[in-house]
Order: C-alpha cells, then structure tokens, then sequence
C-alpha cells in the first residue's frame, strides 16, 4: 500500500510538471504576440491519507495537482506602428470586437485594425471593432421669434456602442454662422463718407448695390474681407467696411461706422412687405444688394465700449434702402447680433427670424450679456439707450451727433481681451479673423486620441471626431476564458463587462500609432522552466526508486 501510493505520488507529479511545461511553452511561443497575455500554473496538494503513529494520527500527503492558471494581466510594452488605425491600451481595458451581424462579443488586447472594403474597423478575423458614435454638439442662436443651430467643437457620444463603420469618406460643408472679426482702426483716418441727414450711415447712403462696384474706395478708411460658406459649401466673400464719424462733441468717445456686405450677385434674400408685395433685394437689383448689417462702433480711450446694429426686415414698399426698414439686429444665445444673406434663394430664410434662415453672428470682440427686453416689444430685445428712447430703426438715429448716448447699445456690453480697437498704430489693420464654415472635403487621414476618440482628417481643413473606441473591464479578468487568436469571452467568474471610454472608470489610456507587445518575460520563463525540469526529474526519481524497491520485495520470494 505505501509503496503504491509513492508511486502514485510521482505519476501525479510528473502530470502536473508536465502541464505545467505546456504553459511555460506556449508563453515562450507567444513571445511576440500582439497583445498576448501570459499565463501561470499554480500547484496544490492532494488531500493526505491519515496513518497511526505513536502520537496520534498522522498524515501522509498523496501526491500534487494543479491548483489554477492564471493570466498575467500585466502590461505589455508599446511598439510603434505606421498604421493610424492601431492602437494599443494603457490600463486594465480591453476592445470589444464582434462577428458582423452577430451579437456575439470578444474581448482583446490586441489593437492592430485595419479598414475592410466595406468600411468596417475590423481585427485580423474580421470582427468589428466597437464603439460610440459620436454627435457634435449644437449652440442654438435665438431671434425674437426663431432659432436655428450652429455647431461647435465639443462633442458626445449617441446611445450604445455599434460597429465602427465609415460609411462616408467625404466631410459634409456646414455653412458659416460665425464671423469673428478685430480690427486695429487708424483714430487719424479721415471720415471718407458724409451724409448731413444720417451721419452714421452714410457708407450704405453711398452704397450702390446695383453698381458693377457698389462702393468706391474713396468712400470708406478700411476694409477686411473673409470667406464664408452657404450650406452646400460654397464659398462667398464677405466684406466689412469701416469708416470714422466726424462728431462735434462725442464727449471724448470714437464713433466708427461699420457695414458687413457680401456680393450683391451672391445675395438672394427676398422680402414681403406689409402691402403684399415680395421685393428681390440681391443679384444687383437693388441698391441695398449685398449689404448685409449696419450699425456704429463706439471707442472711449481706443477702447470698444458700445455698438449698435440694424438689419433689413422690412422691404417697406419695395424702397429697402429706407433706413426706416432697418431695425435692431436680433442677438444670438452668445450675445452677438445676427444677420442673413440666404446665399441659396431659399423662401422664409431672409431675415434672422425667418423659420429657414442661416444666421450669421457677427463678433468684433464685444457682446451683450444682458438680452431681455426692456417691455416695450420684443424687437428691442437686448438693446439700450444711452439717452432714454432706444432707436428701433436706422432712421431714428438721424444726425444727432452732438452725443454718442443717442446710438443704442448692447445692454450689458462685455468686452473681450481681443477685441476692435482705435488705437494709433500708423494705420488701421486686421489683427483676427475666423469663421466656422467650410466646404465638402475628402477623407485623408485618421488619429486617434488617448481618449479613444477616433477623428478624421479631411481635405478641406476640418478634423471631425467620429468615434469613441468602447473599451471594457470586468470585476474578475482572470475569469475571463481564452477563445485563441488573442479573443477573451466573458464567464460566469468574470462577471459581466463593464464598459466605458478610454480614460474614465479605470479604463486605461490609448495610445495611436502603437502596438501592445507581449508581456511573457522571457528570463522568467526559462527559470520557471528550469525549475520545472527540476521538478520532473525528481518525480521520475521517486518513481525509479519506489519501483526498485518493488524490485526488492518481488526478491524475497527466491
């Protein structure tokens, strides 16, 4: 019996050295494998036989067995990659890919993907990678009595991860409805356009839309031009003309007319008046052709300190070029008045208000905090008088120019720190100018962020975030269960996965460009190696020796 159960005792542990041998085996094989995990063999004993001793009862162990295997979770060092598409994490996470068409989910470590005909972000099997799509976010720009959107730069993710799929390589033009415009205006420039009735307008009195040039260049002190972009993504000049007000006594404050136009051919706004009539106000068939804002700067010390601002709402009996149809602008949600050119002749989109309109705020470096109405109607939302009554309309600023408290103003005006000034700088010029439209663009390049935010690289400038790469945990990684091909599925012992983007929740960090290598350590390998040959050879040991004492027992017979 005891012999036996010595040699038993070796048997058991040659098995599991022998086992243990076939893991150490395949790290090493998997030395250079994308993202592979290595693993480790644990041993415990078998439970022990009870024998009678002098002192009581004693135990002799029975032999060994394998306790667990384990995945060394480890991190793997970084290699770089050409390839835009791989990545490689930082952390605890892991990506999620799936079998087209099927809800099934893997869980890898290995990021190298690559696109498939068909646009799919797939690995080596062609699972699809997984991941949120993402929504740039809106800014509603509110009339009196409309809204629309303008889109800006931050953005979320849309409902549950999906299949990273481009679809379309081409960006989508998104038209203009942000101009920022600062200017250094020159206080030693002469007034170039004087009108005794309306000083502060006199550039659009001498504006003539319907002129092969609507403006001569003596008739204004400086100009800055920029392009902007209707919704199909063409391109349009925009051209804002300043010129200074002579003023008798502006008790030390600077009056600078402004005047923001567009090519009279390329505006098409269409306007009904109160008799019915529709007046086609662009292409050159009137004098009003092109102008899209006007209004007054107003400077203390070379400093922006108030502006007004009136556009055409009105076509008044088909005279638009009657400053009595130019009133108040409307002011976006960010405090910048508006105005529209309706580039693409579309019907109600002419005015601010208008339920299809475009509007385009209009931002030297000064806004109004303040847009509630002062109970008097909703057209003088947001808009003060310096002097009591606000002027509604162009027209009822008139020619006094004896105080700068007749123009209205925003009604809690907010400067920023680059803002239009009029300081003496030996001339006036153009220090910032930007706007938010561009045109359709190609498909050129990826990158993908360490928060996993996969962006495109278009050809008309733009970088649009697409994608957030969805990345998983689980409360239990060693429960996970080995599928090959560098795949882990989810057990009953891993728990369900936890997931999440990149950066958040413990997921980890990605990094683009890289490849995670393989964390097997290869000096600790060969020693467990050895030890493990070790441990085999003493096993055979006691299996060689128990059988010549078998040997000695089958002796006594003779």
């Amino acid at each position: 019996m005891g012999l036996g159960a010595s040699l038993y005792s070796g048997i058991s542990g040659l098995t599991v050295h022998s086992e243990r041998m076939t893991v150490i085996g395949n790290n090493l094989a998997n030395v250079n494998t994308t993202g592979f995990k290595g693993a480790m063999m644990q041993f415990e004993d078998l439970a022990s036989a009870d024998f009678a001793t002098v002192n009581g009862v004693g135990q002799v162990g029975r032999g060994v067995r394998v306790s667990s295997v384990y995945s060394d979770w480890g991190q793997g060092a970084f290699e770089a990659s050409t390839a835009p598409t791989d990545m490689a994490i930082s952390g605890e996470g892991l990506f999620v890919v799936s079998p087209l068409g099927e809800d099934m989910k893997y869980y890898t470590r290995a990021g190298n993907f690559r696109f498939n005909k068909d646009g799919y972000l797939v690995d080596p099997h062609g699972y699809v990678l997984q991941g949120w799509e993402i929504e740039r976010s809106t800014t509603t720009v509110t009339t009196t009595t409309s809204s629309t959107t303008e889109q800006n730069d931050s953005a979320r993710i849309i409902g549950t991860p999906t299949n990273i799929r481009m679809e379309n390589f081409q960006s989508e033009p998104n038209a203009t409805t942000n101009v920022s415009i600062v200017t250094s205006l020159d206080p030693k420039a002469a007034d170039r356009s004087t009108n005794a009735a309306d000083p502060y307008f006199a550039m659009f009195n001498n504006w003539d839309g319907s002129a092969k040039t609507p403006l001569a260049s003596t008739l204004y002190a400086y100009s800055t031009t920029l392009k902007v972009y209707d919704e199909i993504g063409t391109a349009h000049n925009l051209t804002v003309y300043f010129d200074p007000v002579t003023m008798s006594n502006a008790g030390g404050d600077t009056v600078w007319e402004f005047m923001v136009t567009c090519d009279p051919s390329a505006d098409r706004r269409m306007l009904s008046g109160a008799n019915g009539l529709t007046t086609s106000i662009g292409e050159g068939r009137t004098s009003a052709a092109g102008v899209l804002m006007v209004g007054t700067l107003t400077f203390t010390t070379g400093q922006i300190s108030g502006m007004s601002a009136y556009t055409l709402k009105s076509n008044g009996g088909g005279n638009v070029k009657d400053l009595n149809n130019w009133d108040l602008a409307d002011f976006s949600t960010s405090g910048f008045p508006v105005c529209t050119a309706n580039f693409l002749g579309k019907s109600n989109a002419s005015t601010a208000e208008s339920t299809n309109a475009t509007p385009i705020q209009i931002d030297f470096g000064i806004s109004n905090k303040n847009l509630s109405s002062n109970g008097s109607g909703a057209a003088t939302i947001g808009w003060a008088g310096g002097m009591g009554t606000v002027p509604t309309t162009a027209a009822m600023v008139g020619n006094n120019i004896s105080n700068t408290g007749h123009l209205a103003n925003f009604k809690d005006p907010a400067v920023s720190a680059l803002a239009t000034r009029n300081y003496n700088t030996g001339g006036s010029s153009t220090l910032f100018q930007s706007q938010n439209g561009y045109s359709a663009g190609i498909l050129q390049n990826i990158s993908v962020s360490r928060e996993g935010i996969i962006s495109g690289h278009y050809s008309n400038g733009q970088v649009l975030e697409l994608y957030a790469v969805t990345l998983a945990t689980f409360t239990n990684q060693h429960g996970l269960r080995r599928e090959g091909g560098n795949l882990f599925t989810e057990t009953l012992d891993s728990g369900p996965a936890l997931t999440g983007q990149a950066g958040n929740s413990g997921k980890g960090t990605i990094d683009g460009n890289q490849l995670e290598m393989s964390n097997v350590d290869m000096a600790t390998e060969f020693v467990r190696m050895i030890t493990t040959q070790r441990g085999f050879q003493a096993n055979t040991k006691v299996i060689t020796t128990v059988d010549s004492l078998l040997g000695e027992v089958i002796s006594m017979k003779r």
